[in-house]
């Protein structure tokens, strides 16, 4: 409260003097109070009982109320009284120590209007829309009568200016926690997260106030042409936790290592002597590379590609080829597979040969006489 208001203690009633009044009558749209000590009645007008906009008297004021009011006008035996005034000469003190010490405050949110929310602190404070949130926010009719944590940006008593921001608590929270996650969590960690965004290169995933980075190359054991093709925004995914930047607030995270490896079950998918379809890869001096299994290719040495001599794999072989292979040795613990072409068609020629039947006898011929000639010329 001002000086002058504080001197009250004088009766005499006059515009600027502070006093006490008891509510007598509620109207509609103004209140008639009793005041202690004065000769006759004083009236309050509805737009001097709050900062707010405010349809009915009896929203704000009850008969029997016993308010602190100041005398704003003196007219035909009746005071103009005000108590918007002196509940704001008190706010604003109180609200200068808010702004200058940075205190968060909860307020309930008043009204929504164009461009904002209106919160009473005893004065009419303003929270521009982009000051609400951190994200845009497409409708605030669901804020009006929530509480939020405040933090006044911008004061101004002399033209009853006081713009309020939640944004700006949100984002001193979030920094907070950023940090305490930085901090927390360890390369080789694995946890739980959301995409939260898409980019050519690969996903950004939240980790709970913090993003990293999952490389494209870190999507999937298999080869990925588009991110989209693998995770989606707003995905739950497990990470694990590759390397931390922490003074450029960098984290890089795998998909893929959370997931089996296309080599850890390499035993049993293609294990010594058995039959696979594949596709030529890489041909290299020495033999060719095929894929027998996504992220998972064995070498067919240039002596186990064909019967016949031949100088390089390219006389024979063509890249994105499709061959059938036999495996011959499966390492696990190296990753290599060792496969071979041409034992495929020895097999292929025994088989062919055991499922040779030779004539029955009464064919009118015998073995001894399809070689019997032959065996003369040995005498």
């Amino acid at each position: 409260m001002s000086e002058e208001m504080n001197l009250n203690e004088q009766q005499d009633f006059q515009e600027g003097s502070l006093v006490k009044g008891k509510v007598a009558q509620v109207d509609e749209k103004a209140v008639i109070v009793s005041i202690e000590g004065a000769p006759f009645d004083g009236v309050i007008p509805i737009s001097e009982l709050s900062s707010l906009h405010i349809e009915k008297a009896s929203d704000v004021v009850n008969v029997g109320d016993e308010l602190q009011l100041i005398i704003t006008k003196v007219e035909d035996d009746n005071y103009v009284l005000s108590k918007r005034k002196v509940d704001a000469e008190d706010a604003w003190k109180e609200l200068e120590e808010k702004f200058h010490s940075g205190e968060v405050f909860d307020a309930e949110v008043k009204d929504v209007v164009k461009g904002g929310l209106v919160v009473d602190l005893g004065v009419r404070g303003f929270v521009p829309a982009s000051l609400v949130e951190d994200h845009f926010v497409e409708s605030f009719d669901d804020y009006k009568g929530k509480t939020l944590a405040f933090k006044i940006v911008e004061m101004e008593k002399d033209k009853n200016r006081l713009i309020l921001s939640h944004r700006a608590v949100v984002e001193t929270e979030k920094a907070s926690h950023k940090q305490t996650v930085l901090q927390t969590i360890q390369a080789g960690d694995v946890l739980k997260g959301k995409v939260q965004r898409i980019a050519t290169f690969g996903a950004f995933v939240d980790l709970g106030g913090v993003d990293g980075l999952v490389h494209i190359s870190q999507l999937s054991h298999n080869h990925v042409e588009s991110v989209s093709e693998v995770v989606k925004e707003g995905q739950e995914v497990s990470v694990k936790v590759l390397s931390i930047d922490r003074d450029n607030e960098r984290i890089s995270l795998s998909i893929k290592e959370t997931q089996p490896g296309p080599w850890d079950t390499i035993e049993e998918k293609a294990p010594i002597g058995s039959t696979l379809t594949g596709k030529v890869k890489r041909l290299v001096t020495y033999g060719a590379f095929v894929e027998v299994f996504p992220g998972v290719e064995g070498l067919v040495h240039i002596s186990q590609i064909s019967h016949s001599h031949i100088g390089t794999p390219h006389e024979v072989l063509k890249e994105n080829e499709e061959v059938t292979v036999k495996v011959l040795d499966v390492n696990k613990a190296e990753k290599r597979l060792s496969l071979s072409i041409k034992e495929l068609q020895e097999d292929t020629e025994r088989k062919a040969i055991e499922k040779y039947e030779l004539p029955e006898e009464n064919s009118g011929f015998s073995i001894s006489d399809v070689i019997g000639d032959k065996l003369k010329g040995f005498k």
